[in-house]
């Protein structure tokens, strides 16, 4: 039996090799294309691809039951958007909490922190990204120059960090990286309402 959203499919598990050859054909299905799969459940268990050939893995002769839940993309997206203005926060303090540990020679407690806040950072950049291109958000100038700053910042950090300029790192974190991380609160406020147009017009077909 395969399961998908709650209704049963025409599908049988019995037509397929594996979990993978599955899953392949449900996402097959022109309705899947505006839908993100969010879990997959295998003989009421929940299942992760934790290894690249996992599904390809799990033979169908072992399977009962495939479930697949999943949400449309604007419903993603709006949810994401909600937690991207909490990372900025997130964002602002760890740069004043990093440039504050480097002003008292605090290196170790510093660069842990400041590990981090870089992979929040890129993370952060490359969704923003991947939101815009989706949704054609909010692409005005200000919006724009946002994110360039951003990303010019980030790329600068990492050259700082390289030379271990850690006073200087914390002038630039201080002085140019919150201000801009402050003025990204009004760019992810933008792309909120953008998602939630694309939402709207999905939902009126």
């Amino acid at each position: 039996m395969i399961i998908i959203d709650g209704q049963q499919s025409p599908l049988e598990v019995r037509q397929f090799e594996n979990l993978e050859q599955i899953i392949e054909k449900v996402m097959e299905d022109i309705r899947m294309n505006s839908r993100i799969v969010t879990d997959v459940l295998v003989n009421d268990e929940a299942f992760s691809e934790i290894y690249p050939h996992q599904a390809e893995d799990m033979d169908a002769s072992h399977i009962n039951r495939v479930e697949i839940v999943s949400v449309p993309t604007t419903e993603m997206a709006q949810d994401i958007t909600r937690e991207l203005y909490k990372v900025v926060t997130l964002m602002g303090k760890a740069g004043r909490q990093v440039a504050d540990f480097f002003r008292q020679a605090d290196d170790d407690q510093a660069l842990e922190l400041y590990g981090d806040l870089l992979e929040v950072n890129r993370d952060f950049l490359n969704m923003v990204g991947v939101l815009r291109n989706e949704f054609a958000t909010d692409t005005s100038a200000e919006f724009e120059a946002s994110l360039s700053d951003l990303s010019s910042l980030f790329s600068e950090m990492i050259e700082i960090q390289e030379n271990e300029d850690w006073i200087l790192l914390a002038d630039l974190l201080e002085y140019e990286y919150l201000p801009v991380v402050e003025k990204t609160k009004n760019m992810v406020a933008r792309l909120r309402e953008s998602v939630r147009v694309s939402a709207r017009k999905e939902q009126n077909g």
